[in-house]
């Protein structure tokens, strides 16, 4: 049986913790080891419990998230964060993309793609709304680059990888294999020198590679 995927939940908002937990502990395979009311209370937790992916609230007080995630990203890198923010997308989620930072979801969300994004990032996927890519890709400004030869296949997957969709919703819409579409983005990534899914689909809308396309 695979391990259960640790989750730490850093809110300055009880009901919202409380409430994520009970969702979130009706799967089998997550597990909430541990809550916080803020990001330094969230920092020290998650060096004691160390669990596989933070979801933090990006407005707390004492320390907020975006500190709090940059903090964590530096100290421990191995532990995926995930940011949680009410309907209004935050200015700061360019800076937090621009560091890595894997998941950004509205609080709004609902349950059932909660848990789906949660299982992207813990497995190695980035996971933006498509509010948030929309609002960070209106301050990206196009300019030319190198060529990037990309088969047509990888091109279509790129497409596939703006989107929210996880790597198993898009074979499934391209009726092939996870682990063929997972095959094809190591080498998109590769072919790109970018480091996760999130920098590749900004890289190649930077350079007019690709563009959003709000049905997928």
């Amino acid at each position: 049986m695979p391990e259960s995927i640790r989750i730490l939940i850093v809110d300055d908002h009880a009901v919202v913790r409380k409430g994520l937990a009970m969702v979130l502990r009706l799967e089998s395979d997550l597990e909430v080891v541990g809550e916080a009311e803020n990001g330094r209370i969230g920092l020290e937790a998650a060096k004691n419990l160390n669990p596989d992916i933070v979801l933090v609230d990006l407005v707390m007080p004492e320390m907020d998230g975006q500190e709090m995630a940059l903090a964590l990203r530096k100290s421990n890198p191995k532990i995926k964060v995930m940011m949680l923010t009410g309907t209004e997308v935050d200015d700061r989620v360019f800076d937090l993309v621009a560091a890595g930072i894997e998941g950004y979801v509205l609080k709004n969300i609902e349950p059932g793609e909660l848990v789906r994004a949660i299982h992207a990032v813990v497995h190695g996927e980035a996971y933006l709304h498509p509010d948030v890519m929309k609002k960070v890709l209106g301050r990206i400004q196009p300019h030319h680059a190198p060529s990037i030869s990309l088969t047509p296949r990888e091109i279509e997957i790129l497409e596939w990888m703006a989107s929210p969709n996880t790597y198993k919703q898009i074979a499934g819409q391209l009726n092939v294999s996870e682990e063929t579409v997972r095959s094809h983005a190591k080498n998109i990534l590769e072919k790109m020198k970018q480091p996760n899914r999130a920098q590749a689909v900004l890289a190649a809308m930077r350079i007019g590679l690709i563009k959003l396309d709000e049905g997928k």
